[in-house]
């Protein structure tokens, strides 16, 4: 695997806040009506259509908050290509705690293996280039760990995780400063030396004034495949470029054959649809033998 899981310290307090919000103050007042106490099952997370794995470790979290009693078995770890039908993983325990941790479970589930699915189509569609297909800030407001996680899962690599990472300067940035040469200058006396500095360039004009200043990377925004293949030339290798812009696996391998270092793709973590995922019960599951 080309990633790196997400540590305990990042996952435990975002699933522990998502348990919260489905528990609120009186718990799961369905599954302690409906569920004896003692009676205990096997339930099977499945996929639903085929796609990549991402986002267990957060499935265990919940189910261990829940009750410490349940057990997971991973079929198919993070980064795994599943078919429809497929078990990923399956989990046995106190069936009340497992009902209860469901919904939370599969929230995570479903949505990072979404991204994960979504970023493999668009790195599969660029994969006889050089460019590596990059996610943005563009996240969930509380989980860009975690989709920036899935992104990684699914082959991509991460921009920036925030505005203290790098410097990027945007469109705006320029038209409040007043022209790029000033964002730019300002940005260079500014930064501490470990600090890149990138700027969005939306003509050929903008990007030979951001060469000459030596910057560290453009960010072609929105340039026809015409202006990126000279956008390409102009950089000559001086400045990494980065194009932006109407992205999808269709239009993604005519920006890659272009040049460009790299491709970001804002809809990956704020559009990608999930992948359908179920927590199922086996077909020989058998309720009298499961009551202790």
């Amino acid at each position: 695997m080309s990633f790196s899981p997400l540590p305990s310290t990042v996952i435990e307090p975002i699933v522990r806040s998502a348990l919260l919000e489905d528990l609120g103050r009186g718990g799961d007042l369905t599954s302690d009506a409906v569920i004896p106490y003692d009676c205990s099952a096997t339930l099977v997370l499945k996929a639903r259509q085929a796609g990549v794995v991402a986002g267990l470790d957060l499935v265990a979290f919940a189910f261990l908050l829940v009750d410490p009693a349940i057990d997971m078995q991973i079929r198919r770890p993070d980064g795994s290509d599943v078919v429809a039908g497929e078990t990923i993983a399956k989990v046995c325990g106190p069936a009340r705690g497992l009902l209860t941790a469901e919904r939370t479970a599969l929230n995570f589930l479903c949505r990072l293996s979404g991204i994960a699915t979504a970023t493999a189509a668009i790195v599969d569609a660029v994969r006889d280039h050089k460019a590596r297909i990059v996610c943005t800030r563009k996240t969930t407001p509380g989980l860009r760990a975690l989709e920036k996680y899935a992104v990684r899962v699914g082959g991509g690599a991460n921009h920036r995780f925030g505005l203290d990472d790098a410097v990027l300067i945007k469109d705006n940035h320029i038209a409040i400063a007043g022209d790029i040469r000033t964002a730019i200058e300002r940005a260079r006396a500014a930064a501490g030396h470990m600090v890149k500095i990138e700027v969005e360039v939306d003509t050929l004009d903008q990007l030979e004034i951001a060469l000459a200043l030596g910057v560290d990377a453009v960010l072609l925004d929105n340039m026809s495949v015409e202006d990126l293949a000279r956008a390409v030339a102009m950089a000559g290798g001086r400045a990494i470029t980065e194009a932006s812009g109407r992205v999808t696996p269709k239009t993604a391998p005519a920006i890659a054959a272009t040049g460009v270092d790299l491709i970001s793709v804002g809809w990956l973590t704020h559009s990608a649809p999930i992948l359908d995922i179920g927590l199922d019960m086996p077909a020989d599951w058998n309720t009298r033998t499961h009551l202790n």
